[in-house]
């Protein structure tokens, strides 16, 4: 697959995910700044981790109107593949592409460290593959906690677009194993199509088996193995 992983003045993961998706995985990856209008053929749109444009306003409120971003929406809802993580997923919900925001943490506090998520659903290509266990993977947000409407939420459950919940070590999603106060142990979403992800915690950091955890590589590997097939 072709990856275009987008840079916002800011981003601080751009080359972790190009190093994941490109070194320890050999895929074609093409770096696209936040001024370009050219998706340059990607197969599909990575908007990585970090803080664009420092994170003023609300996360993700000013990278939302980058150039690029105009193609990006314009390229999701023709149906192209987009992930955003971490700053990424807070980009998507403020260019409308996901439905929801992601507000400041319970405790008004940064937050750094390992936390457990379990799949929601099969029903997509980045979960499709993933094992059943409990994946470990680490969080660095201020502003993560997911909030939608009750409708909103609902219509999630009722169409099977969770992707991610925060659980324990166990896989129980119980209120202690929530880091951030998100609804519903809410980690990661999807659109309605199917082909928009966002989550908060970064697979990215979980890939390289120098880092002592490779969980995070399922993930990116489900998608992989997803597109094959397709």
């Amino acid at each position: 697959m072709k990856f275009g992983i987008v840079t916002f003045p800011g981003s601080n993961c751009d080359e972790d995910m190009a190093y994941v998706l490109g070194t320890l995985l050999g895929q074609q990856v093409e770096m696209l700044w936040h001024k370009d209008r050219d998706l340059k053929g990607v197969d599909m749109v990575v908007l990585p981790g970090g803080f664009s444009f420092g994170d003023y306003l609300r996360s993700g409120a000013i990278a939302r109107f980058s150039p690029i971003m105009e193609e990006v929406v314009a390229f999701g809802k023709n149906g192209g593949l987009v992930l955003g993580v971490c700053n990424g997923f807070q980009v998507l919900c403020e260019a409308g592409l996901l439905p929801g925001a992601l507000l400041h943490n319970e405790g008004q506090k940064f937050i750094a460290r390992n936390t457990y998520i379990k799949v929601g659903t099969r029903k997509t290509a980045l979960t499709n593959a993933v094992p059943e266990k409990p994946l470990m993977i680490p969080i660095a947000h201020g502003e993560g906690r997911y909030h939608a409407d009750a409708t909103t939420l609902l219509a999630l459950k009722e169409s099977d677009r969770i992707l991610f919940r925060y659980c324990d070590k166990e896989g129980r999603t119980i209120d202690t194993a929530n880091p951030n106060g998100s609804k519903d142990n809410i980690a990661g979403i999807c659109n309605a199509g199917r082909n928009v992800f966002g989550m908060m915690p970064h697979p990215e950091r979980a890939a390289d088996k120098r880092l002592g955890n490779t969980d995070g590589l399922s993930i990116f590997n489900s998608l992989l193995k997803e597109a094959v097939v397709g």
